[in-house]
C-alpha cells in the first residue's frame, strides 16, 4: 500500500474514533488496531497523537466545508442562501453518525494552554465565519460596515444550534436559529 494510502487510513480511522469517542477516550493502540496497521507504521506518519488530531480537525472540516458549500451555493444569492446554511445542518443532523461539533468537542478535551489544537480550531472557525460574510455581502441591504458583526451573528446561532441539537437529541434548535437568523437579515 502507498505511503499516501497508509496516512489516509489512519487519518480517517482516528477521525472516526476521536469523533465518536473523543480524543481522550481514544488511545493510539485504538486507532493502530482499527487502521490494522503496525505501531511504527503510525509513528512513520505522525510524531504524536496531537499531531493525528491536527490531520483529524483538517480532515473533518475540509469535508464539511466541500459538503457546506456545495449545498449553500446551490440555492440562490441572498437570504435564501443564508437561510440554507440551518437547511445544511439540519441534514447534518439527521446523519446517524452526528456527534455534534468535532472542534468544540475536541477544545474541550484539551489543555487551556495547548495553543496547537487551539489556534486550529480557532483558524477553522474564522474561515466558516468569512464564508457565511461572504454570503451576507449578497445582501443589498446591508451595509458593508454591518457584515462582520452579522456573520458573527449568524455563526453563534448556527453553533448553539449544533451544541443544542446534539445535547437535546433533536431537532428543534436548528429550526430555531434559522428562525432567529430570519429575524435579524430581514
Amino acid at each position: 500500500m502507498k505511503h499516501a494510502e497508509v496516512k489516509n487510513r489512519i487519518i480517517e480511522t482516528a477521525s472516526f474514533l476521536f469523533y465518536k469517542n473523543g480524543y481522550n477516550s481514544t488511545g493510539i493502540n485504538q486507532i493502530i488496531a482499527e487502521a490494522g496497521i503496525a505501531k511504527a507504521t503510525l509513528y512513520n506518519h505522525f510524531k504524536s497523537k496531537e499531531e493525528i488530531c491536527l490531520a483529524y480537525l483538517q480532515y473533518k472540516n475540509i469535508g464539511f466545508l466541500e459538503d457546506f458549500e456545495n449545498f449553500t451555493t446551490s440555492r440562490p444569492k441572498g437570504k435564501e442562501q443564508i437561510l440554507s446554511i440551518f437547511d445544511f445542518l439540519k441534514l447534518f443532523y439527521q446523519d446517524k453518525d452526528f456527534n455534534g461539533c468535532w472542534c468544540i468537542k475536541t477544545v474541550s478535551e484539551i489543555p487551556k494552554d495547548n495553543e496547537i489544537i487551539r489556534n486550529e480550531i480557532q483558524s477553522q472557525k474564522n474561515d466558516f465565519i468569512a464564508l457565511i460574510a461572504k454570503f451576507i455581502n449578497n445582501l443589498e441591504e446591508i451595509k458593508s460596515e454591518q457584515v462582520n458583526s452579522l456573520a458573527r451573528q449568524i455563526y453563534l446561532l448556527y453553533e448553539s444550534a449544533v451544541g443544542e441539537s446534539h445535547l437535546h437529541q433533536q431537532d428543534w434548535p436548528i429550526q430555531e436559529s434559522k428562525n432567529l437568523c430570519e429575524k435579524i437579515i430581514t
